[in-house]
């Protein structure tokens, strides 16, 4: 950031007194910028209890690969009504969350994914702005190699296992995706 946001005066990466990292702030103002996660939410929108609904993508990035519905948190809504209105701006239906299932830090690119195991509302799903084609697959039927991101593999091989592990249970995971910097 080379211009404060709110005075138009030049800013200079410091650290601020009593903070301890490095930060822009401006010189005539004496504003500070922070620079935070981007928040993602996202569904596992489920259906007969072992089909997934999945979207693929008509946007970048990943343009023409396939993902959960998901999206970056718009301010003023709650993770559940982001993940909420992504599944239907990239799918066209709706879903009744259940609960949260997993948490990715992806502290190299300053984002933190959340996806909620959701509940098809009903079958009137279709492809949008955002899509190219939508569709309920099988474990089977999952096109493994042609997923968008690492955070949609992880997340549904573990949608999965636990389905196959029985007893209904989907203990909801946090992990990190770590990549040198």
């Amino acid at each position: 950031m080379k211009f404060c946001g709110q005075c138009g005066g030049p800013t200079v990466a410091k650290i601020p007194s009593g903070d301890n990292r490095e930060r822009d702030c401006c010189e005539a103002c004496g504003a500070i910028f922070y620079r935070n996660p981007k928040i993602v939410a996202g569904t596992v929108p489920v259906y007969q209890d072992s089909q997934i609904l999945l979207c693929k993508r008509a946007i970048e990035p990943r343009y023409g690969l396939w993902t959960l519905p998901a999206g970056f948190l718009e301010e003023g809504e709650t993770l559940q009504e982001g993940a909420l209105r992504e599944t239907v701006e990239e799918s066209r239906v709706g879903v009744d969350i259940e609960k949260l299932y997993t948490v990715f830090n992806l502290p190299h690119i300053s984002q933190v994914y959340m996806f909620f195991l959701g509940r098809l509302e009903d079958l009137n799903f279709g492809p949008t702005e955002e899509t190219l084609e939508v569709r309920l697959l099988a474990e089977d039927e999952i096109p493994w190699d042609e997923l968008a991101f690492p955070v949609i593999k992880r997340t549904l091989k573990h949608f999965f296992a636990d389905l196959h592990a029985g007893e209904n249970r989907f203990p909801m995971r946090i992990e990190d995706i770590t990549y040198p910097r």
